[in-house]
């Protein structure tokens, strides 16, 4: 079952490349970001979309480990017997 899981999560991220790749070449807008007050350099749509994602995925793979660390486990649903 975990080499189906891990073939659903490559094929996911493949399409997001591949999906990047594709509006990178058709669109290089640049855009500047905006946050806090703080505005960044004026960069591609795809290097932003490309960062936006990897920092997703990484984030998305470190989440887990970190709230098992800090106790917070998910709770157990218990049933009343009758």
């Amino acid at each position: 079952m975990k080499t189906i899981a891990n073939l659903v999560t490559s094929l996911i991220v493949a399409s997001w490349i591949g999906a990047i790749a594709i509006l990178s070449v058709q669109n290089y807008t640049l855009v500047s970001l905006k946050f806090l007050g703080f505005e960044s350099i004026e960069l591609p749509v795809g290097i932003v979309l490309a960062f936006s994602v990897g920092v997703g995925v990484i984030g998305g793979e470190i989440a887990p480990p970190l709230w098992q660390l800090g106790g917070s486990e998910p709770q157990e649903q218990y049933e009343e017997e009758e």
